[in-house]
């Protein structure tokens, strides 16, 4: 370019070249106010597990939820996702809708420890399933797949079950059609109407799955989630996901996976802006992140920070993720990172 023809009155530069000024002028920044942090209880006493694959995450007992708790409030954090783990499976997963079942336990606990901490609690049954699917199972063209219309039953006796243990949301994560409708009605019916549901509305069938896998105890066994999990190619049917579940009464909406999926995120808050869009950065997103720190080739601090305001960047105005405690440390430090 010839010296005639460059612009001198245009230089973006003028914006970076003080610390204030780029903090003046940032368009995304992370507040601990979006973060929610996922918490994985397991039957027993005195257990604070580790789950190899997401190093710094653990399955509690009951017992030591406190101390977790008083972390989590500490840290200014202000809602948690609840997953139980229970000591006995069956067909049906009879576990996720008694009233002593691990997650209504656990929601009890919560909610006695730190009344003002929002606890949404995840409607599924494959931890609670022998065969680690998220439904009913019977077999179609030679395939596992999911008895769409008796999982539902099952469903909303979970989520009216939670609602009566205490949780302030419930958020399936099933991919069932036909679960926000169902659930929504449930809870109606049972004096819930307050209550929120923050539906997995856009799930994908990713291989980002694995560690959590092994976190709740809730592979699947035999076969695969392909016949109700969406296949990573498609987009568009994004939308109709998301659509379906807000006309059936979705009060928030879950993408997940995220940072693998941000062209998802923001045709989703692009296309529903009036609704609250949730991420979920999972675990197999967490445990790369993890393997490459603990390598030192990321700078933990750096990258963690970089991926969530990408994440929020994209349109999510919630993001579920296992960082949560660690992002809210650093901010606390009030420092900035880019």
């Amino acid at each position: 370019m010839s010296a005639a023809k460059f612009d001198l009155t245009t230089r973006l530069r003028r914006l970076r070249y003080h610390s204030a000024v780029r903090d003046l002028v940032r368009e995304t920044e992370i507040n601990v106010n979006d973060l929610v942090y996922p918490v994985f209880i397991k039957h027993g006493k005195q257990l604070k597990d580790p789950v190899v694959s997401m190093p710094g995450q653990f399955q509690l007992s009951l017992d030591m939820l406190e101390e977790e708790i008083k972390e989590i409030c500490g840290l200014g954090i202000k809602a948690v996702l609840v997953f139980g783990i229970p000591e006995h499976k069956d067909e049906h997963g009879l576990d996720t809708y008694t009233p002593n079942g691990i997650a209504q336990q656990a929601i009890k606990k919560i909610k006695t420890l730190a009344p003002e901490l929002l606890v949404i609690s995840d409607v599924c049954l494959c931890q609670y399933t022998e065969h680690g699917h998220c439904g009913v199972v019977h077999k179609q063209h030679n395939n596992i797949a999911i008895d769409n219309d008796s999982t539902l039953e099952l469903l909303a006796k979970q989520a009216v079950s939670h609602a009566q243990a205490g949780a302030d949301v419930v958020a399936p994560s099933g991919m069932i059609d036909g679960m926000v409708k169902t659930i929504r009605q449930a809870l109606d019916n049972a004096g819930f109407k307050h209550l929120p549901i923050l539906s997995y509305s856009v799930k994908y069938r990713s291989a980002m799955y694995g560690p959590f896998g092994a976190a709740t105890e809730g592979a699947a066994k035999i076969g695969d989630r392909r016949t109700y999990q969406m296949d990573p190619s498609n987009s568009n049917e994004a939308y109709h996901e998301a659509l379906l579940d807000i006309e059936e009464g979705a009060d928030m909406i879950i993408v997940k996976p995220a940072h693998t999926y941000l062209d998802i995120i923001y045709h989703i808050k692009s296309s529903f802006p009036h609704i609250p869009v949730a991420a979920y950065h999972v675990s197999g997103e967490y445990a790369m992140l993890k393997a490459a720190i603990q390598n030192g080739w990321l700078e933990e601090k750096r990258i963690v920070i970089e991926v969530l305001t990408s994440i929020k960047r994209a349109g999510a105005d919630i993001i579920i993720s296992y960082f949560a405690k660690d992002v809210a440390k650093w901010l606390q430090e009030g420092k900035q990172y880019f």
